[in-house]
């Protein structure tokens, strides 16, 4: 008979402490032999589902908890402990109102706290434990307040009558033994039952110090610091029956009521029953009736013309499609997802055409909740829902991502915000971030954090122990170091547990009625960022029906885009009514230019779509569902564009095993079963499944269960006898689907992602410049993405102007001459606010001065930081004045602002009007600032790139065009294919790539005329790592040879230099050229202190004095040789001037 049951465990999800995995924590308590045992995390459900699922699996009861905090009522900066048990359903409901409460109005600094009074609220149907020496009759008695003891545990008994314990631990915590003497002592003289708990945090005792580092990540401490709370001991492990018993051998009633209480706690909670919000239907019909009227006339609005005839096949599906969902009962989600996505229409909002296997639904088509036709393309209704399988339907739906959350208060308003939420998701410590964590509260030096964390590759999905197999780097420090092993060691324990909550990006539910009656809910501490504590696989567990709200860039860009066609063009632009078969369209496919174009753009799907050169629609499609790891790396690939180029004979499926009544659905990808639609209409067709029995038998083939496929085989094979169809040489095509199957890809959603596709490739098509604009405006905010556009605009042969005070917009914007103009927002330290300012301020007319466009902007706003940057990118440029000029001008503008402002501040108009215009029209405002020494090229284009990121007025290499010239003297675009060159350039973007011999790098290599791409392999990578750094200028030597992908030069390097190594080899002398008139003691003191930043060196410095008769050279001494670079050459050039200052090599 077992006599003790864990009452208390904190698993992962208890967040701020807890270390115990679910499953296994549950399944030692089943091999510990214990019938029940507790979860009661910190305040929360968030595990719940999952514990309850696999305590089921396990044969064990789960008593459903939660530990809370509860404010002292005389002290509110105060709380103590109480652990709450749900005896049955009453009490799970009023635990899940309780702790929503406790997020919603008991937060404090953060932490969710309970008024005793709402504890008495919600107390029926739940047993209360005292919490230990951490609840309020343990505090009062070791502070020696017996009297406040008393009190509190007859305020308990009273409202948790009969159903209140007081709480015994044996954890070796301080002060344990003697709180349990005095609380035996207490609940005899109270007649109140004690129980026993273990307090329990993880599994093993082992796992404390892992434990304690948890803590310590989520309370910002480490491991040695003194000030921090050591609240837990290596004794709060999962005990086992026996080590129980030893240790309450004393108290054996602490043990036995432990049973006790698992018996009168029995909770059921029903999952996997949806409950579907209510839709209001018109008086006098029925939801069915209401959802086929509506249905019918969708239909109609999208075939105005056709005839009864043409309809015919249409409406038969519809009457199935409408049959099915009645019978299930989901005519009230298909109208809930109809209301919305009409509504977000009505506001101009822009929806995806559908995702994922709802597009194959003819109902959602004709009520607007896709907008792609399912019969045109065999889109199976079965695939999204089937008669066959009761499963809820689920719908993704794509919104811009810019008004997406509009869509989201719309249906808070509609459905009630008690009804309405969003899902939790739960970050987790990641391989990168936990071994950060952990090095930082053991106190580990930073460098040795970052570099293990760098060490491991940045991929999804990235664990230490596939970090260890793939980085032998990381295997050798782990050797090598003692302290980075013990980072690893605890690391290893702490990986993947829950760090914290956040919300789900897209996932929304909708509750029929409260959502406290399916899920507690948790919140921010002012009560916004309502969510349910169950995730979103708990979540529709629980009965909450989900509706994925997703947010598509894309969607966004396609707005932008049209907005701008339409502000140029007579008529407004009908994306939707596009043709789809433009032949100018896949041109442009073709040739492989599909940056910036929907799920096409990757060098890979490049490449695909080069070999593949898509003709139609269809192949769009295909591509999408093609290019996949599955597919690419099982031959299909090639048998595809083999066979739709006429290398490989068409087949339906095989060469040796087809039938005449598959070729129907194979044709559009040239006889390979792509997608799992077709493995269902061949299950169909060939053996005469249902499409629901079909559909059961692609997942089946996708689950590769031996017995199912067994059961299925001999299905399929008598299906096909009985069609008069060979059945060896059904069994054969079985194989082959079977096969295939694993690979197939949902068609539904490859068709509607790959109609968002072609409208944005058509945008690129024929409406380059907005379309453009709109994808940079899209990456605004992200440089390196922005400059990728950029560039690709220039190839495109776009115009791409510098941004404009006087013209530009916020975001990239389009002039009459379809030139681009910058957007503001992209200029760095400039931000939204600014910009507001500055384009309010320009309302009421152009500026013409800097200083007016200070007295017209608020100071406070655009500040010195933001004309600066505004200055720097070139965005003053048409005002007509220097770049330094207007930085050097730039004190007194802000100055003459400010007194503008304090005058208008104190109501003094000034007797002489505004204080920058005082002066005559033809003055010069910056006569005074026009001695500023001018910038050198670098200069002006190093400020671009500050601001911009990246240089737009000019090319770095242009200031270095003549010296480049003698070690490269051909520029990029007058290459050609040859075995040795050597090409000079600077690095736009470095791509390493792991290999077995160690990482190697493509290199973007741009000189102002072209790009090349430069390979370089490993060794010399190694030897050049810290030359090959974006943004340098360098020299690579090495064969050329034509780019199979792009059709371009690449180059496989052998050497790399960069040019000041370069010139050291080749310079002869650093020549100087002076007017004699120049030359006296201030000069030579100048030109004395810039030579001596360079000395040291083996290139001699000769000066050339000029006068008016000739002049004459002198060599300076040994003592002031030089170092050749490019910073000496700098100094020197604003010294004597930019023609005065050069290089001179050796003939």
């Amino acid at each position: 008979m077992t006599s003790f049951v864990h009452l208390r465990l904190h698993t992962e999800y208890s967040l701020i402490d807890g270390l115990l995995r679910i499953r296994p924590a549950l399944g030692r308590a089943a091999e510990l032999g214990m019938p029940a045992v507790a979860i009661t995390d910190h305040h929360n459900f968030f595990g719940l589902v999952k514990a309850y699922k696999a305590a089921a699996d396990l044969g064990i009861k789960l008593i459903v908890g939660a530990d809370v905090h509860v404010l002292d009522p005389h002290d509110h900066e105060r709380h103590f402990e109480l652990c709450l048990l749900a005896q049955n359903e009453t009490g799970y409901q009023n635990l899940m109102l309780l702790l929503s409460r406790s997020y919603q109005q008991g937060q404090y600094l953060g932490r969710p706290r309970v008024h005793q009074e709402w504890a008495a609220e919600y107390s029926e149907g739940v047993i209360a434990l005292s919490g230990g020496k951490q609840g309020d009759i343990g505090q009062a008695l070791l502070n020696g307040r017996d009297a406040d003891a008393r009190a509190a545990l007859e305020y308990w008994q009273s409202t948790f009558t009969d159903r209140f314990y007081i709480e015994l631990q044996r954890t070796g915590r301080a002060d344990e033994e003697d709180y349990v003497h005095a609380a035996v002592a207490l609940a005899a003289e109270r007649a109140c039952p004690v129980v026993a708990t273990n307090d329990v945090r993880f599994l093993e005792a082992e796992e404390f110090e892992a434990h304690e580092a948890r803590v310590c990540i989520g309370d910002g401490r480490t491991l040695d610091d003194p000030r921090r709370l050591r609240m837990y001991s290596d004794q709060q492990y999962l005990r086992s029956v026996e080590e129980m018993a030893e240790l309450f051998a004393d108290i054996p009633e602490a043990l036995e009521n432990t049973v006790e209480i698992a018996r009168r706690c029995s909770v059921s909670i029903n999952l996997g029953q949806p409950f579907l919000p209510d839709y209001p239907v018109p008086d006098g019909e029925t939801i069915e009736e209401f959802l086929s009227r509506l249905s019918y006339e969708g239909l109609q609005q999208r075939f105005p013309d056709w005839t009864d005839d043409q309809l015919a096949s249409y409406r038969e599906r519809l009457d199935f499609e409408l049959s099915t969902i009645n019978q299930m009962g989901f005519p009230g989600y298909f109208l809930v997802v109809m209301d919305f996505i009409r509504w977000a229409k009505e506001q101009d909002i822009p929806v995806g055409p559908g995702r994922g296997s709802g597009a194959g639904s003819l109902v959602a088509y004709a009520l607007g909740i896709t907008d792609l036709d399912p019969i045109a393309y065999d889109l199976l209704f079965e695939r999204f829902l089937n008669p066959e399988r009761v499963s809820m339907p689920d719908f993704d739906v794509d919104f811009c991502m810019e008004r997406r959350d509009e869509v989201i208060e719309y249906v808070a308003q509609t459905y009630g915000r008690q009804a309405v939420s969003q899902i939790i998701t739960f970050g987790t410590m990641a391989a990168k971030a936990v071994v950060r964590d952990v090095a930082r509260v053991q106190g580990k030096p930073y460098g040795l954090a970052d570099r293990m964390s760098k060490l491991i590759p940045f991929e999804v999905g990235m664990t230490l122990s596939r970090a260890l197999e793939q980085e032998e780097q990381l295997v050798r420090l782990l050797e090598e170091d003692s302290a980075a092993q013990e980072i690893w060691d605890m690391a290893v324990q702490l990986e993947g547990v829950a760090r914290n909550a956040g919300k789900h990006a897209g996932g929304v539910v909708i509750a029929p009625s409260e959502l406290t009656d399916f899920s507690p809910i948790y919140c921010d501490e002012d009560g916004s960022g309502v969510v349910t504590q169950y995730d979103k696989n708990d979540v529709e567990e629980a009965g909450l029906v989900k509706f994925d709200f997703l947010g598509l860039r894309t969607l966004t860009i396609i707005q932008w885009a049209i907005q701008m066609i339409d502000a140029r063009a007579q008529t407004p632009l009908d994306i939707e009514g596009i043709a789809l078969d433009d032949p100018q369209v896949f041109k442009l496919l073709q040739a492989g230019d599909t940056t910036a174009v929907f799920q096409l753009e990757s060098r890979g799907m490049k490449e695909l779509i080069k070999n593949l050169r898509p003709d139609c629609f269809e192949d769009i499609i295909a591509l999408v569902a093609l290019f996949r790891p599955g597919p690419l790396q099982s031959g299909m690939v090639e048998n595809f564009i083999n066979r739709k180029h006429g290398r490989e004979p068409l087949a339906y499926p095989d060469a040796q095993y087809q039938h005449e009544c598959l070729k129907p659905i194979l044709e559009p990808t040239y006889g390979i079963i792509l997608y799992q639609e077709q493995v269902m209409q061949i299950a169909q067709v060939l053996a005469g499944y249902t499409l629901g029995g079909a559909d059961l038998l692609r997942r089946a083939m996708g689950k590769k269960k031996p017995e199912e496929m067994a059961k299925q085989r001999s299905v399929f094979e008598e299906g096909a006898a009985a069609q008069g169809i060979d059945p060896t040489l059904a069994i054969k095509i079985f194989d082959l689907v079977e096969k295939f199957a694993g690979y197939g890809f949902n068609k539904s959603h490859s068709a509607a992602y790959a109609l968002v596709s072609y409208q944005t490739a058509w945008l690129k098509t024929h409406h380059p410049a907005e379309f453009m604009a709109a994808v940079m405006s899209s990456e605004i905010d992200n440089t390196d993405k922005l400059l990728t556009f950029r560039d690709e605009a220039k190839r495109m042969g776009l115009v791409v102007q510098a941004p404009s005070i006087q013209s530009g917009q916020y975001a990239f914007s389009v002039n009459d001459d379809g030139q681009i103009r910058y957007g503001l927002g992209a200029i760095k330290g400039l931000g939204a606010g600014p910009i507001d300012s500055l384009l309010a301020a320009r309302e009421e007319g152009p500026f013409n001065s800097l200083f007016d466009l200070c007295a017209r902007t608020d100071p406070r706003k655009v500040n010195r930081r933001a004309l600066e940057a505004v200055i720097k990118s070139g965005a003053l440029d048409e005002l007509g004045v220097e770049r330094w000029v207007l930085l050097a001008a730039l004190d007194d503008a802000i100055k003459g602002a400010e007194q503008v402002a304090s005058n208008s501040a104190a109501g003094i108009d000034d007797l002489f009007g505004e204080v920058i215009t005082t002066s005559d029209e033809t003055d010069d405002l910056y006569q005074e600032h026009r001695g500023a020494r001018p910038w050198t090229l670098t200069e002006l284009l190093n400020a671009e790139k500050e601001s911009l990121g990246s240089f737009l007025s000019g090319h770095p290499m242009e200031a270095y065009e003549a010296e480049v010239r003698k070690f490269a003297p051909r520029r990029i675009r007058e290459l050609q294919a040859t075995n040795q060159a050597v090409v000079a350039g600077l690095i736009l973007d470095i791509r390493t790539i792991k290999t077995q011999r160690g990482p190697m790098a493509v290199l973007t290599l741009d000189d102002g005329s072209g790009q090349l791409e430069a390979t370089v392999y490993n060794d010399v990578f190694t030897e050049h790592r810290d030359l090959l750094q974006k943004d340098r200028i360098v020299l690579l030597e090495g064969r050329l040879q034509t780019d199979d992908f792009n059709g371009g030069l690449a180059m496989r390097t052998k050497t790399a230099r960069s040019l000041e190594q370069a010139r050291k080899a080749k310079v002869s002398q650093l020549r100087l050229r002076v007017a004699s008139h120049r030359v006296d003691e201030r000069f030579n003191t100048m030109l004395a202190n810039t030579l001596r930043t360079a000395v040291g060196g083996q290139c001699p410095v000769v000066m050339e004095y000029v006068q008016p008769k000739g002049s004459v050279a002198v060599r300076l001494g040994g003592a002031w040789q030089v170092h050749p670079s490019d910073a000496l050459l700098d100094e020197l050039r604003i010294a004597v001037g930019n023609d005065a200052a050069d290089w001179v090599y050796e003939a």
